[in-house]
């Protein structure tokens, strides 16, 4: 009986799948209510006027509209006009 471990793959060689993360819709595309905006770990966008943010952090619409990326007082905002 062999007393060494198989040459099988190692251990720890697991990897997780990718969460689709990222920007949904840019500036300049429609969005309508409910429609996801962006999705992201923790807040590096905002939500403006037309947008609200969920539990994980998620831009949502809560307005129709065309979407707009703003910059003010050194965070990014997201407005839907």
């Amino acid at each position: 009986m062999a007393h060494k471990k198989g040459g099988g793959a190692t251990t720890k060689n697991r990897d997780s799948a990718g969460k689709r993360l990222g920007i949904k819709v840019y500036g300049g595309q429609k969005a309508w209510p409910g429609k996801i905006i962006v999705r992201q770990r923790g807040t590096k966008f905002f939500p403006g006027q037309g947008a609200l943010i969920g539990r994980d952090h998620t831009i949502f619409a809560v307005a129709q509209g065309i979407v707009k990326f703003r910059k003010r007082l050194g965070k990014n905002f997201v407005d839907i006009n």
